[in-house]
């Protein structure tokens, strides 16, 4: 497996890796025209385009053989809790297909997004988790993250119950 910085020329790769990705974690959870709809949206490729080419965010691919099966993506805090500073970093994604999944890689996209969003110094990193994923929880909190606020994630017409989490100390 090679870990590496996406570029905007993986825009395509990205919009088909993290619609499934998403897909396999959460696509039970919606009708499909309300999944169809926030995959249109969220992971099209002129979304990931976009968000590739802003200097404020940087995506890290995860390869097997050149195919991405893998991804986690970090930038400016964009979570909704009175608290967030302007300066203020977020894990916004950090997917493997369940197929690569527990062989430590998600703790290497992990380890590159935390070294990227606390390369210019300590500041405060946030990320958004599902109420119900509890290992992520997990595996947040033995990195330092607490839980400090809640808010709805909306996918078409469903609303889902997220917490908020915040890096208080630093492992």
């Amino acid at each position: 497996m090679e870990l590496r910085r996406a570029t905007p020329s993986d825009a395509e790769a990205l919009s088909v890796l993290s619609s499934a990705c998403f897909t396999q974690t959460f696509g039970h959870l919606y009708p499909p025209e309300d999944l169809s709809h926030f995959l249109g949206e969220a992971y099209a490729a002129t979304a990931w385009a976009s968000l590739l080419s802003d200097s404020a965010y940087a995506t890290w691919l995860l390869e097997v053989d050149g195919k991405p099966v893998g991804y986690a993506t970090a930038g400016a805090c964009t979570l909704p809790h009175a608290d967030v500073a302007p300066e203020d970093g977020e894990l916004k994604r950090l997917y493997v297909l369940r197929e690569h999944q527990n062989g430590g890689w998600g703790s290497r996209l992990f380890d590159a997004a935390m070294e990227w969003l606390l390369r210019d110094g300590p500041r405060t990193l946030w990320i958004g988790v599902w109420s119900e994923n509890l290992g992520a929880q997990r595996f947040y909190a033995r990195h330092g993250f607490e839980r400090v606020g809640d808010y709805d994630f909306v996918v078409g017409n469903t609303r889902d119950h997220e917490f908020i989490l915040r890096q208080t100390t630093r492992p």
